[in-house]
């Protein structure tokens, strides 16, 4: 007769390790993850908005770092960057941009209400998370203005939701969050303690540390270094130039205007331009460069189209020309609404006063633009000539190891907005685009489940195997070969 010893003491040690094995892995697979690209959508306070906006405060907010608009009332923080443990769930990742308000002008021309947020900084640490954010705040009353960095701005309410095991894209919506004191404080006072804010939401990818990372090139960059140089084998012209691109968002209002309840339409991108969140990019510039005068000529690949009700507007054949200090941007636009439908028209000036090149780069960011007059007519004289058009940025890179400044990365789950905090207000979202229908109200995470499904299908398949292991023995004993030819066919 067999022993059952061996046995035993094999499915004993077994089961003792089954939990063991179980349990997050402490080595190279369950090391900290990069966050790598991805962005923050945030209103910080709605009624905040309207009030630095209404007849009260009589003010405006800027847009600082590449932030864009989203919604009806949220900015959007870009490029993340950061860390995540799957194993423990914690979390951290910094986002760029920021939102600079003004308001209660005085006569001498400056601002009673003076308040910037930037750098939006997520933490996550046992089941509690922060929000942090670069603060400069001129406090009521005194007007001393105070510059603080990484404050714990707002508390996070993670209630239902579970950070562990989560894998890329990581997305949080709509979560909760309430002034801390400190950020009170950084808000010059405007709010106490305790007061709700905006509700969070963001999507960040996440990569594994050892696998090879992203470059924070944008691609169009990566496809081109990639390829062959043109003029590799044969000796530059003295005017030419190794790369360019021009950033340009056309104008946030428009934007807004495009995707909102009233034109409920959208922008398309073709012919190699880059969608930067609050910018469009066309790459791949072409034509001639003086560094020494600071002049250049140049085209510029890449087409934008706008879409929606009564509405439908192209922008291509993109070029910028410098002279004498001042940029020009020239663009064709195709509207049947235009007067210079599909002709070539210089659109905006910028100032371009400094336009030579630094370490093979040369570079203008974010230099104001006016509409001209034939832009003005491009745009069905939906703008009167002379207003603020977005900024324009321009870089050329004239030496071969220089590189154009990335775009803002939004991460790889570009298609998804927030969705925007319910308003009662129909008046709030008249001007903005409603929250997609789609999207959950309440907060939800996509962290968590894949991983805990995987470790399930383990538990199973171990305890099969036990079940197994335990049975054919068995039947070895009992029964003799009997067991033996069942075994094949045994699919338990």
């Amino acid at each position: 007769m067999l022993s059952f010893r061996p046995v035993r003491a094999f499915v004993v040690a077994l089961l003792l390790a089954l939990p063991v094995a179980l349990l997050p892995a402490t080595g190279a697979q369950a090391a900290d993850r990069t966050v790598r690209g991805g962005r923050l959508d945030w209103g910080i306070k709605s009624s905040f908005q309207s009030y630095i906006t209404g007849p009260v405060a009589q003010g405006s907010w800027t847009l600082t770092g590449g932030a864009a608009t989203v919604g009806g009332s949220q900015f959007r923080f870009h490029s993340a960057n950061g860390a995540y443990d799957p194993a423990s769930g914690a979390f951290r990742s910094a986002f760029s941009g920021g939102v600079h308000f003004t308001g209660h002008r005085n006569s001498d021309g400056t601002n009673e209400l003076d308040l910037t947020v930037s750098h939006p900084t997520v933490r996550i640490s046992g089941g509690s998370g922060t929000l942090y954010a670069d603060m400069v705040s001129k406090a009521r009353g005194t007007g001393k203005v105070t510059t603080s960095t990484q404050v714990a701005f707002a508390s996070l309410n993670l209630s239902g939701i579970d950070m562990k095991g989560g894998g890329s894209p990581i997305a949080l919506n709509n979560v909760p969050a309430t002034l801390t004191s400190q950020g009170a404080t950084a808000f010059a006072g405007y709010y106490t303690a305790g007061t709700e804010l905006d509700p969070v939401s963001l999507s960040v990818d996440v990569e594994a540390e050892q696998r090879p990372t992203r470059s924070a090139e944008p691609p169009a960059k990566a496809t081109a270094s990639s390829e062959p140089s043109s003029s590799a084998s044969a000796p530059k012209a003295a005017a030419s130039f190794q790369d360019a691109a021009v950033d340009w968002g056309v104008r946030r209002t428009y934007r807004e205007y495009v995707t909102g309840s009233i034109a409920q339409g959208e922008w398309t991108l073709s012919g190699g331009a880059q969608d930067g969140g609050a910018l469009f990019r066309f790459p791949k510039g072409q034509g001639t460069y003086d560094a020494k005068n600071g002049t250049l000529d140049a085209a510029f690949a890449g087409r934008v189209r706008f879409t929606g009700t009564g509405l439908d507007l192209t922008l291509s054949e993109v070029a910028v020309k410098v002279k004498d200090g001042k940029g020009t941007l020239y663009a064709e636009v195709t509207d049947a609404k235009a007067a210079d439908a599909g002709k070539a028209v210089p659109l905006v000036t910028f100032a371009a006063k400094d336009f030579t090149p630094k370490d093979g780069l040369a570079s203008l960011t974010e230099a104001p633009a006016k509409l001209t007059a034939q832009g003005a007519a491009s745009f069905g004289s939906l703008y009167p000539a002379g207003t603020e058009m977005d900024p324009v940025s321009l870089a050329v890179t004239t030496g071969k190891k220089a590189r154009l400044p990335a775009l803002p990365d939004l991460g790889s789950d570009t298609t998804a907005t927030a969705s925007a905090s319910p308003s009662a207000d129909p008046a709030a979202t008249a001007t903005g685009p409603a929250a997609p229908s789609t999207e959950a109200a309440a907060s939800s995470s996509s962290v968590g489940a894949g991983t805990y499904g995987a470790i399930g299908a383990g538990v199973l398949v171990a305890a099969g195997a036990v079940f197994l292991l335990i049975r054919r023995r068995r039947g070895v004993t009992e029964t003799g070969g009997a067991a033996r030819s069942g075994a094949g066919t045994d699919t338990t």
